[in-house]
């Protein structure tokens, strides 16, 4: 079957042959490189290296004899000889290095200014060391042939330059430079001066400036070639801000003015964008008498003629208009408001496709994406268009725009205003219920892009849109955004069918802000069902973690008795017992969350137990995440309230320790109780109180009680001592009464030892020797001598040592407890000793 359907596939018609045999060929060409590249035994003879040679030694070994690569290597790894052996470095290498670079290919080169620079920003030497060892060898490359070259070695110098002291940058690099800024020299050692330029204006004090370097801006704002005055021109604005406002004004700002009027379209584009820059420095005089005529015949020029640089001017449209905002009549802002407007739509009343001409259609689609980038920076600067035209009269100037921008047909634009949707709402302020319509519209984008950079800020946005109306009143919550929820619920399935899960978990993080939103009931029917089906279904763990919080926030805002039970059974059912163990993973997920929202009597409530049912899982993982988690576990109690749920804790930690096969969960169980014997358990204050008090009011009774007892029995024991004494003679009555004192003492402590165990330990399995007051370390230490230990022996210690076990309110108060206990035993055995004695002398008299 499959050689028939192979040469059905195939057509070996001549011109088809001929395709096949070029394909042969091509695969041909791409091994034959593959096969060259293979080291021949010389080669490799050539680039072995001994490997007895030091670091220092083996680099200049490879910089002196070595093959291009081995020698571009040495310089990448120099600033980890300079970290090693930094004296031996410069001694060695560094001259080697630049003996080489001298005729090194571009690979070493953009190395090499690489290494430079890292050497210099982690202060492997010190400034002065760097200037003398370093510095030169960066200005010699700097007119490099190579463009890329040159802007390397350029871009570590003008970081050096930020270093070097002021003496060493005038000497070294100021004073060369007047010389290779004159027109004579060639147009890149021209480039590097504009720049170079730029960056002394800030080192510098401004008279300084005046007489050394402005001179040379001059000149070069003159040069002959249209890429130096771009260059210096750009510069400008570093240089304006180093000589301060009166200098830029009377110098910088009539080059500004010509260069603005230049032949050559990226000399007027760097000249505008520079002058928007610097509109903070000019007065209003400047601004209305030079700035502002000079914008609008540039705008006005553009957009007839150049529209190559529409681009930048749309992109700084809405830093000029408010920057110019004071000094425009009516007619001015109208007019740049509508030059905003036309820029919005661009492209968009055009039609496409009519031509066939293939030039012609290259041409279009050049220049539709044009129009994309420029509708694009008019909906990056619409915010600040809305602080142009004033909030209030958003709806009557600039809505409509809005409106085409949100429903724009291209991706990149609506992205930019779903970034900036935020910003919008902020400025409107109460006035934005009037864009909740674009806000439904960029939710159901059929780009996950948009949603995901609307999403950004949901939460921020929802709660302006819910809040922001102050004439509406509180029931505007939801009916301001009538389409809201299906647009939320529609937003996250789509994400979810996506393969982008990243937007998913953003989103379902940012869902957890609609109980401020909507109400509890929408919520519960339409967004708490739906997380739980995510934590059940979904195969991505972080998106079913941020759907286990955001069900956590849910639940932790919903009032409703009836629906918060039903959400906890299904949690528990349907994560915490369920059949995969992955659910029952993400059910311990859920209780962390838990016992971090909500209060730690809701969670011992209604997750405690449920959670140490795990203890029995089948699979290792889940018992492993519960030791990890039983830490958390504790500090929820509180004592003596929660004293039944610590025993609970206790004996699975027991059995654990007991029962567990596991080698990893073993581990894990006995460093997890010498955490726990570490904790202290939180008292319940009041409830102690409580105990305190009743457990005084008992005492006090019975010892009351006690004393008016005692006091009879004396009254009558003397009178009937007074008359035996009289009648029956001897000490033989003494003797027998201490014996009955004894004998009773001892019936009834039989008696006590067996009232003491508690008929709820009667069906525990055996367990190891319970621990001290304080932790669990005797059991994880002598465990196995302890599960031999017979179950009535453990369990009236742990009785008679008090529920708890692990604190020293636990110990004491049961001390408390059976030293009253004791002194009523007591004074009952010496009544009955007394009565007993009584009782043998009327029988013996």
């Amino acid at each position: 079957m499959h050689p028939i359907i192979f040469f059905s596939k195939m057509d070996f018609s001549q011109s088809n042959l001929f395709g096949y045999i070029e394909d042969l060929q091509e695969l041909t060409i791409i091994e034959r490189p593959v096969r060259r590249s293979l080291k021949t035994p010389e080669e490799i003879e050539r680039l072995t290296v001994d490997e007895e040679l030091s670091d220092i030694e083996r680099a200049v070994y490879l910089l002196s004899s070595g093959q291009d690569i081995q020698g571009t290597s040495v310089v990448a790894n120099l600033p980890v000889l300079m970290r090693q052996n930094p004296a031996e470095t410069l001694r060695r290498v560094l001259p080697k290095i630049r003996e080489v670079l001298h005729v090194a290919g571009v690979e070493m080169q953009l190395t090499a200014a690489v290494s430079f620079l890292t050497v210099l920003q982690e202060e492997l030497v010190s400034i002065h060391t760097y200037s003398h060892s370093f510095l030169h060898i960066i200005l010699q490359h700097l007119e490099h042939r190579d463009a890329g070259v040159s802007n390397a070695w350029l871009e570590t110098l003008l970081a050096v330059i930020e270093a070097l002291p002021k003496e060493t940058v005038r000497h070294e690099i100021l004073n060369p430079l007047v010389s290779k800024a004159q027109l004579s020299q060639s147009l890149q050692s021209r480039l590097v001066s504009c720049k170079i330029m730029g960056k002394l204006a800030n080192k510098f004090e401004p008279h300084i400036i005046k007489r050394e370097i402005l001179p040379l801006v001059k000149s070069l704002c003159q040069d002959v070639e249209y890429e130096v005055r771009t260059c210096i021109c750009r510069q400008l604005e570093h240089i304006a801000q180093g000589i301060g406002t009166e200098l830029t004004k009377t110098v910088v700002l009539p080059e500004l003015v010509e260069l603005a009027r230049d032949e050559s379209s990226s000399v007027r584009l760097a000249a505008f964008e520079t002058l928007v820059n610097l509109l903070d420095m000019f007065d209003a005089d400047d601004r209305s008498q030079t700035v502002l005529p000079l914008v609008k015949s540039f705008c006005e020029k553009t957009f007839k003629s150049d529209e190559s640089i529409l681009i930048s001017l749309s992109f700084h449209l809405g830093k000029l208009c408010n920057g110019l905002y004071g000094i425009f009549t009516p007619e001015q802002h109208l007019r740049f408001l509508e030059f905003y407007k036309k820029l919005s739509t661009l492209g968009l009343q055009q039609e496409n496709g009519l031509h066939n001409d293939n030039q012609l259609q290259l041409q279009t689609l050049e220049q539709e994406k044009k129009y994309i980038s420029v509708r694009k920076n008019c909906a990056y600067n619409f915010p600040a268009m809305i602080v142009f035209v004033d909030p209030k009269n958003f709806h009557l100037e600039l809505y409509s725009i809005f409106f085409c921008l949100c429903h724009d047909p291209e991706v990149p634009v609506r992205y930019t205003m779903a970034i900036s949707f935020y910003e919008v709402a902020k400025l409107l302020n109460s006035g934005v219920y009037t864009i909740h319509k674009e806000l439904v519209t960029l939710l159901q984008d059929e780009s996950l892009e948009v949603l995901d950079a609307l999403v950004g800020h949901l939460p921020e946005i929802l709660e302006l849109m819910a809040n922001g109306g102050e004439n509406s009143g509180s029931e505007s919550k939801l009916l301001s955004i009538p389409d809201l929820i299906p647009a939320l619920t529609t937003a996250e399935q789509r994400a979810a069918t996506s393969l982008k899960w990243r937007t998913h978990e953003k989103l379902l993080q940012k869902y957890a802000c609609l109980p401020h939103i909507i109400s509890s009931d929408q919520i519960y029917y339409r967004f708490l069902h739906r997380m739980l089906t995510i934590i059940l279904t979904n195969n991505v763990l972080p998106v079913q973690k941020a759907a286990a919080r955001t069900l956590c926030v849910y639940l932790r805002y919903n009032r409703k008795q009836e629906q918060r039970h039903e959400v906890i059974q299904k949690l528990i059912e349907q994560l915490g017992q369920g059949k995969s163990y992955w659910n029952r993973l993400r059910f311990l997920d859920t209780c962390e969350i838990i016992m971090e929202l909500f209060s730690k009597s809701f969670f011992c409530k209604y997750f405690f137990l449920p959670v140490l049912e795990l203890t029995h899982d089948p699979v290792a993982n889940v018992r492993m995440k519960l030791c990890y988690l039983l830490p958390k576990v504790k500090s929820t109690l509180k004592i003596p309230t929660d004293k039944h749920l610590l025993q609970q804790l206790e004996l699975c930690i027991r059995k654990l320790l007991c029962q567990e096969k596991d080698k990893d969960v073993l581990t894990i169980v006995k460093r997890t109780v010498l955490e726990l014997d570490r904790m202290e358990i939180s008292v319940d204050a009041e409830q102690l109180e409580k105990e305190k008090q009743q457990n005084e009011g008992r005492s006090t009774n019975t010892n009351d009680k006690m004393f008016e007892k005692k006091r009879r029995d004396s009254k009558t024991s003397s009178v009937l001592t007074k008359s035996i004494t009289l009648s029956v003679p001897g000490s033989s009555s003494g003797t027998s009464a201490g014996k009955e004192d004894k004998k009773s003492k001892l019936v009834r402590s039989q008696s006590f030892n067996t009232q003491a165990l508690h008929p709820k330990y009667s069906n525990i399995d055996k367990c190891p020797k319970k621990s001290s007051a304080t932790g669990y370390t005797s059991s994880a230490s002598g465990m196995g001598k302890s599960c031999m230990l017979s179950f009535n022996d453990d369990s009236f210690r742990s009785h008679s040592t008090g529920n708890s076990g692990n604190t020293a309110f636990l110990s004491s108060s049961s001390r408390n407890l059976f030293n009253s206990t004791d002194q009523k035993s007591n004074g009952n055995k010496e009544s009955q000793s007394r009565k007993m004695s009584i009782k043998n002398r009327k029988s013996n008299p």
